[in-house]
């Protein structure tokens, strides 16, 4: 499933962090990806951020999505194995609660090199401890009790390059039109989801078909 804008605080309350799902590689998934079944054309395709010669992922996700907590054990494990001309890359989302403070958690981490070690935690914190993770300070007291040097973090929360990223990370969601996460965006010209194309295991399948796809292309 997917969560729009629309979809708060009542999903908050049933979902959560599954446990890890081993991933099935796209060979297992079925047949090729079908474009209006499995995954839809981007309206205006954009460039990419990916060095040469890669292609590049993105995921559109929200700490405060709960759809994107309980994806996330089987993302990690896809992102495990993806092969070196994968470039994949999260942008955390302007909408969803406390969605300001969650975009700059976000980069704060990744500038810190903390993402591996504190995304799955801060979902389950948020979905299911029900930690109250509403400032940076909330935040970086959290993460300085899980293994992130807090400190560190606080200080690149605040900083000018995160509040680039953030501004950055608006402008890719409004071009692309992202209204719900998680959502997949495949060498700036393909979108996917578990929802569109009918659960986690098989987004991701399709997500590395349209890679090879994209390959194939150049």
């Amino acid at each position: 499933m997917n969560m729009n804008r629309r979809q708060l605080s009542t999903a908050l309350l049933v979902a959560g962090v599954a446990g890890p799902m081993p991933f099935v590689p796209a060979a297992a998934q079925g047949s090729a990806p079908v474009e209006g079944k499995d995954f839809t054309k981007v309206d205006t395709p954009q460039p990419t951020n990916a060095p040469a010669g890669k292609v590049e992922v993105l995921e559109f996700f929200s700490y405060a999505c709960p759809h994107c907590s309980a994806f996330e054990p089987t993302l990690e494990a896809w992102e495990k194995q993806v092969p070196p001309e994968v470039a994949f890359r999260r942008v955390p989302v302007p909408f969803l609660m406390n969605a300001d403070n969650f975009m700059h958690a976000y980069y704060a981490l990744e500038t810190i090199g903390a993402v591996k070690d504190a995304q799955l935690k801060i979902f389950r914190a948020i979905h299911i401890e029900r930690q109250r993770l509403d400032t940076g300070e909330n935040i970086a007291a959290f993460l300085g009790k899980n293994g992130v040097d807090a400190a560190k973090f606080l200080a690149a929360f605040k900083s000018f390059s995160v509040a680039t990223s953030v501004t950055r990370a608006k402008k890719i969601v409004a071009d692309y039109k992202v209204d719900s996460v998680p959502m997949f965006v495949v060498a700036g010209r393909w979108m996917t989801s578990p929802s569109t194309a009918g659960s986690q295991e098989r987004s991701l399948a399709v997500v590395d078909q349209l890679v090879q796809k994209a390959r194939s292309a150049k």
